[in-house]
């Protein structure tokens, strides 16, 4: 039996199958936004093990991964290292930086998707092949994205938009190691 999501839209699988570089947002994307800080002000922030999950089966797949994050969080960074992605955090920039990546890898814009919630999330959306936003998405980005993904930030969401991308581009079956 073949592995599958619920029925995609073509438009989506099309723009997904093309993805070899994702940038990810981290405070609302990749956790559900709060900020945690202990008494000597140390920042803690909580991740989805399951969107680590997919976020190595990307890598696994071929695919590169960043975080790009204006927030300077040693916790982002921690993670990241953690997963074996790239990091940048504190970045001014979102736009700028994904086009940096973009270039050094050779790819075209159609070959990026981005995840992000909000509006420091704006430009790099509108100028991405897969723009996505999790379900806690601000308002003002969903008319900007391609897809909102059922699950909010930090609740799944980045595995959502890993287990679309797999599917556009055929490999769930071999890492279930099943056949088509």
């Amino acid at each position: 039996m073949t592995a599958r999501l619920p029925d995609p839209p073509d438009d989506l699988l099309a723009r997904a199958a093309k993805i070899r570089l994702l940038g990810l947002d981290v405070d609302g994307t990749l956790t559900d936004g709060r900020l945690w800080f202990d008494a000597d002000g140390r920042e803690s922030k909580a991740f989805d093990v399951q969107d680590g999950q997919g976020l190595a089966l990307l890598r696994k797949a071929g695919i590169t991964v960043a975080f790009v994050t204006a927030r300077a969080s040693a916790a982002a960074a921690h993670r990241a290292r953690d997963l074996g992605v790239e990091a940048h955090i504190g970045v001014a920039d979102k736009l700028a930086c994904i086009e940096a990546l973009r270039a050094r890898l050779g790819l075209s814009l159609d070959e990026v998707a981005f995840m992000g919630d909000d509006l420091p999330d704006l430009p790099v959306l509108r100028r991405v092949g897969l723009a996505v936003a999790p379900a806690n998405v601000h308002p003002w980005l969903r008319e900007s994205v391609h897809w909102v993904t059922p699950a909010s930030g930090g609740r799944g969401a980045a595995r959502e938009l890993a287990d679309l991308i797999l599917h556009a581009q055929g490999r769930v079956d071999g890492l279930l190691g099943t056949t088509p």
